[in-house]
């Protein structure tokens, strides 16, 4: 009996986790499926004719959607890493016994709604805002000079919005370097820069990998930066569909594009990490 119940332990403990993932992740995956094949309206109601042409059209009429997102995802996914990174690396390997201190002052903003943080993100991009005012004053900006409403207040406010995402794991692969490693490079008579180059950052890839995977997805799906921060020229798909199923009410149309978003997301994914090869960041992290 004993021997029984040791099998089933571990299918036991997963069993809730899976239950979860079927009940609320499986299931709706496959109402979207058969959604997304079906025609029809609202008010006739929806039948399912196997209409594969809701793919093609939908990528046929919001190409560009597609590439402004995955370009938006990119900008921002890169500004990202150069923001995390440093912030990372000085609170690893400098920020001492403040350390969750300075992970708690990080976080502290991310607790307020997402939607809270984006508006107060608009108020500081504002013509008239806390930074652009007083440099349209002192003559710094012309006069007709403005952020919003483009693409670069998007990508900022994806960007600002997303980056815990990256910093957390890169903090995590930093605090992990043995610091006796580091030592034994400068032992070596390695200079800052080529300890840095040779071994703090090959240990850290893992977390960059994971970091850049955490946040490119969510950020080319987004889209409430676009809705708040940008124009009608800095649509993205994520506005399409949410227009298409809430203001339509084109849900077959949204669950293809939904669908192709995140297939799109799903090849870019395993391009990515086929071009990056997660053996070689494993290796150089284990060295």
């Amino acid at each position: 009996m004993a021997g029984v119940r040791g099998r089933l332990a571990p299918y036991l403990m997963i069993l809730p986790g899976g239950l979860w993932l079927a009940v609320f992740f499986l299931v709706p995956m496959v109402l979207m499926v058969s959604l997304s094949l079906q025609t029809g309206n609202l008010i006739d109601g929806f039948q399912q004719t196997l209409h594969w042409q809701n793919y093609t059209d939908g990528f046929g009429t919001y190409g560009d959607k597609f590439v402004r997102s995955l370009w938006y995802g990119l900008v921002a996914t890169i500004a990202c890493i150069v923001l995390a990174y440093p912030a990372a690396y000085w609170i690893a390997f400098r920020g001492g016994r403040a350390k969750s201190t300075y992970l708690f002052l990080l976080l502290l903003p991310y607790f307020v709604s997402f939607i809270l943080r984006t508006v107060s993100w608009k108020l500081v991009l504002t013509d008239n805002g806390p930074i652009l005012g007083p440099l349209r004053d002192h003559g710094v900006l012309p006069e007709g000079f403005h952020v919003l409403d483009t693409g670069v207040a998007v990508v900022s406010g994806l960007a600002y919005n997303f980056l815990p995402f990256m910093v957390l794991p890169i903090y995590v692969a930093l605090e992990r370097i043995d610091p006796r490693v580091v030592e034994a490079a400068y032992d070596l008579y390695a200079s800052r820069a080529q300890a840095f180059l040779r071994v703090i950052l090959p240990l850290s890839l893992p977390g960059v990998f994971a970091g850049v995977i955490m946040t490119f997805v969510p950020v080319s799906s987004d889209y409430v930066n676009a809705e708040v921060l940008g124009g009608p020229q800095n649509t993205m798909i994520g506005n399409v569909i949410q227009t298409e199923y809430f203001n339509n009410s084109a849900y077959p149309t949204a669950s293809a594009l939904s669908f192709t978003l995140m297939a799109v997301l799903l090849v870019g994914i395993f391009a990515y990490a086929r071009t990056l090869g997660t053996q070689d960041v494993l290796e150089a992290a284990g060295r």
